[in-house]
Order: structure tokens, then sequence, then C-alpha cells
């Protein structure tokens, strides 16, 4: 038994390697009908308006008793550190939390209900300009509002949390996939192919040139010293 499994063990595999098996591709998925698409884009159209309104109270809404503890803020940074560090750590989540929860839904609705702002810059760049806007307004207009580059940065990464967790995959789910003429690492195999085909076909419809032979000049100089010398003897 222990010669048997012996020579089990010392037994060739053979010269020939296993090849990896291939994976069959997913099937392509299906598109979504254009009335189921038309319905969640309606729906995600009424919760903007609502999600605006809501927004529109929040922050257009004047108070007259917050206009000594309000000013302005333009280096970013400066009001992230003093809500962190107040004592009250509710206080702290209420500023921080509120303004980031207030930029989410620029990242999950702004996808499905315009197909052409899909993607991380073009959602940042949105809900950027929206909230500029907003605090524009705000220190301007509003009586007891000042305007706040650091609410600006805070609603814009809510936007881009909501867009990675929630919209990226609901946009797509939705929608059709986006055509890409280039990729970040080059073009696509599709089009690399059609243009090896291009060469490859103009190529072929042309003449084949003809070697331009030596001119007389070259012909008639020698080629080393010694026939040199030969020729003039």
């Amino acid at each position: 038994m222990a010669q048997s499994s012996v020579r089990r063990a010392t037994r060739p595999t053979g010269g020939r390697a296993r090849k990896p098996r291939e994976r069959p591709d997913a099937p392509p998925r299906a598109p979504v009908p254009w009335p189921l698409r038309a319905l969640a884009m309606l729906l995600a159209c009424a919760a903007m308006v609502a999600f605006g309104v809501v927004l529109a109270r929040l922050t257009l809404q004047p108070s007259s008793a917050s206009v000594p503890l309000t000013h302005t803020n333009l280096r970013p940074g400066d009001s992230i550190r003093d809500y962190l560090a107040q004592p009250a750590f509710r206080d702290t989540v209420k500023q921080l939390g509120g303004n980031i929860v207030l930029g989410v839904p620029f990242g999950v609705l702004l996808p499905v209900i315009l197909p052409k702002a899909r993607g991380v810059l073009r959602v940042l760049a949105a809900t950027t300009v929206v909230m500029l806007c907003v605090e524009v307004v705000q220190g301007l207009v509003i009586t007891g509002r000042a305007f706040d580059i650091d609410d600006v940065l805070l609603n814009t990464g809510g936007a881009l949390l909501g867009y990675l967790l929630i919209g990226r995959r609901l946009s797509r789910s939705i929608h059709p996939p986006r055509r890409r003429r280039f990729r970040w690492y080059g073009r696509p195999p599709e089009s690399r192919d059609t243009r090896t085909r291009t060469r490859t076909k103009a190529k072929a419809g042309r003449r084949p040139r003809k070697k331009a032979g030596p001119s007389r000049e070259k012909a008639d100089r020698p080629r080393t010293m010694t026939t040199w010398l030969r020729r003039k003897e």
C-alpha cells in the first residue's frame, strides 16, 4: 500500500498545461420600457420639487434673532472648526450633519431626472452651482443669514455621498447605459478594431510603390579607396 501511494504521488502529470475555463459572458441587461422610465422620472421630479420647498424653508427664511451671530465666511474650514469646537456634541452633529443631508437628494434624484447629468463631476458641478446661488441669496437678501463657503462644501459632499451610494445604481437601473467616446485609458476596443480595418482597406487599395534604383552619379562613384586608385591608374 505504501509503494502504491508513492507511485501515485510521483506519477508525472504530463506536458500539457490545463487551460483555464472560460466563463460565459453575462447576457445584456434588458432596457426598461419607456412608460416605467417616464413614471420614474415624474416621481423623481415631484420628489425634487418637495425637496426644493423644504430647502427654501430651511435656508431662505429670515431670522432677526440671529443677526448678531451671523458673519460671512469665505475661508474654507473656518466654520467647520467652529462647529467642532462647540461644547455640545448635539449642536455639532446638527450643523455638520444637516448640511450634508441637504446635499444627498441632489446626488440621488438628479441622475434620474436628467440622464445626461450622470457622473461624479456633473453631479458635483450642478450641486455646487445651486448651493452657491442659495448662499448668495442668503448673504444679500435674507435677514439673519450670511454667505458661508463651508456650507457649500458640506452640501457638495452630501451630494457625492448620495450619488455613490444610491443615485448611481438607481440611474443605471432606469436609464440605458451612456455611450462613451473615450475612456480613461484610451479608446474603446470597437473603435480600435474599426481603425485597423480602415487602415488595412486603405493599404489594400493602394498600388505597390516601385523601389527607385541608384542614380547614375552614385553608381559612378567608387565605393572604396582601392577602386578609386585603380581607376586613376
